[in-house]
């Protein structure tokens, strides 16, 4: 079978479907044919190079090998051996006494810990070892009290000697004549969510500020805002104290009357 040659043959291009004539269309490292203005070189990136051996590889490596961690601690003084060393390997381990001369008596001592030491081997004769042991104590005990008598206050409706009304309850009792003896403290405990916007002080006038007096703060010491966790009012009655009452800053006829013998 004959196929088109010459000047006047046309082919037709592999990429585009134009034609072209036969003798200006080239062929590309695909084997397409195509067109000269088709006509595409292989890139580079598609004939990586070759990556030969790594030149950062060290021929003889030096190998790591494991080695006895040893302690120097302390050669003993006796007359006939020399004794090299005590040495302990890993977390003491091992306890071990080499002597150069056999039947010598020679007594290291000092080694301890805290727990158990493990084995203790002496390479010679009548070589005692003491000193080797485990030692553990619980410590002192120590028992503290809290040194304060503490009043549990809620604040709900009830009646007292103003009347009635929302009240301190001490102990679960409506505003009571409470016994404060001189000396001693006091801790008013207000961490109850009743008593929020009621704080608890005290006074040398009955109803405190509601009567006409002031706050008694001799010994008084507070913490925390009332209705929260952990707060308080606090007196340690000083000597001589006078008769006492406790009232709330913000609401009158609340309180009661607290005696100082």
């Amino acid at each position: 079978m004959a196929y088109a040659s010459g000047s006047k043959a046309f082919g037709i291009s592999d990429r585009s479907g134009f034609r072209f004539r036969l003798r200006e269309m080239k062929r590309e490292w695909t084997g397409a044919l195509v067109g000269p203005d088709e006509f595409e070189p292989k890139h580079p990136q598609l004939e990586p190079i070759r990556v030969g051996p790594d030149p950062q590889a060290l021929q003889n490596p030096r190998p790591d090998k494991a080695e006895a961690l040893q302690v120097y601690v302390g050669v003993p003084t006796v007359e006939a051996p020399t004794l090299e060393r005590v040495r302990a390997i890993g977390a003491v381990g091992e306890v071990s006494v080499i002597g150069t001369t056999a039947g010598a008596n020679a007594t290291p001592t000092g080694v301890s810990a805290t727990g158990g030491v493990g084995t203790a081997s002496v390479n010679a004769v009548s070589f005692p070892v003491t000193g080797v042991s485990g030692t553990g104590a619980i410590g002192s005990v120590t028992v503290t009290t809290t040194g304060y008598t503490t009043y549990t206050v809620t604040v709900a409706s009830g009646t007292n000697s103003y009347g009635t009304g929302n009240k301190y309850y001490i102990g679960g009792s409506v505003s009571p004549t409470l016994t404060l003896s001189e000396g001693d403290t006091y801790r008013f405990d207000q961490s109850d969510s009743s008593n929020s916007s009621h704080p608890l002080r005290f006074s040398t006038t009955a109803n405190g500020s509601h009567g006409g007096g002031s706050e008694y703060t001799t010994g008084v010491t507070t913490s925390g805002t009332p209705g929260s966790s952990g707060a308080y009012t606090q007196i340690t009655v000083a000597s001589g104290a006078p008769t006492l009452y406790y009232y709330c800053t913000n609401h009158s006829g609340m309180g009661g009357q607290a005696n100082t013998p």
